[in-house]
């Protein structure tokens, strides 16, 4: 019952699937990191099954990459994108990080979130139209990938404030095993990215998500003394762009070399 009541509020704090309502216990919270790449799955198998109706229905490609766009906002209701727009505002603004604080708790959404969340947008439609091959399953580990370290950084790195969402997950968490289990789980991912992708592509994603999580600390730190809910939002969303990049960096060399 216990391990229910963790999968459920993962997905009630980070998806919009419907589930089952229980109390946030802190026994409920313990582990509720290492349960957020479950989330991830959903999404995979979700986008995977879009591809296999896309492909049913001989839908035009354009509309294909509108799908896998959408669905992982749809199902997780923007709450990272949020994070994300947040953050970059924050950013764009240049000023030191008790100001770089102050934006990220502004409710309103300033000219650079608008711009970076444009960009992403295109950013990812144009590589899910020219992807040549979907992979279903690495892509699909990609997903779980980006919470398996989002979860990591939460136990493990700093964090910027002693409130927020952030903070309620880190100090409910059994923050040695979480960062032992989800440690794990993100080389068993990594392993088997690379293992089933094609022409080392799983292997190019993995290595890009590891670049992002690495700047992510580094950039957390430095720009905001910490780590927060928004930019954890800000690093699962540019590391699921940067290993669809790396996809389709990956098939451009294939085909190159070949």
């Amino acid at each position: 019952m216990k391990v229910l009541k963790t999968i459920a509020a993962a997905f009630s704090m980070f998806s919009a699937i419907p589930v089952p309502a229980f109390p946030w216990e802190k026994d409920t919270l313990r582990f509720v990191l290492c349960a957020f790449p479950l989330v991830g799955a959903v999404i995979g198998l979700a986008c995977w099954g879009w591809t296999v109706l896309c492909g049913f229905l001989a839908v035009p490609a354009i509309l294909r990459a509108a799908g896998l766009c959408a669905i992982p906002a749809l199902l997780t209701g923007g709450i990272h994108l949020d994070g994300f727009c947040d953050t970059w505002d924050a950013l764009s603004s240049h000023a030191d990080p008790a100001k770089k604080q102050e934006i990220l708790k502004d409710p309103h959404v300033g000219a650079f979130a608008v711009i970076h969340l444009c960009l992403y947008f295109m950013g990812t439609f144009a590589l899910w139209s020219a992807l040549p091959v979907y992979q279903p399953v690495v892509i699909l580990l990609s997903f779980c990938l980006s919470r398996s370290l989002s979860g990591l950084a939460v136990a493990a790195f700093p964090l910027a404030k002693g409130t927020g969402l952030a903070h309620t997950f880190a100090t409910a968490a059994d923050k040695q095993a979480v960062t032992m289990i989800l440690t794990i789980l993100s080389a068993a991912l990594i392993l088997a990215m690379g293992m089933l992708g094609m022409g080392g592509s799983g292997w190019l994603a993995a290595v890009a998500a590891l670049l992002v999580f690495a700047h992510y600390r580094t950039m957390a730190r430095r720009q905001f003394g910490g780590l927060s809910g928004d930019l954890a939002g800000w690093f699962l969303q540019t590391a699921e762009l940067w290993m669809l990049a790396a996809l389709e960096l990956a098939a451009l060399l294939g085909g190159v070399l070949t």
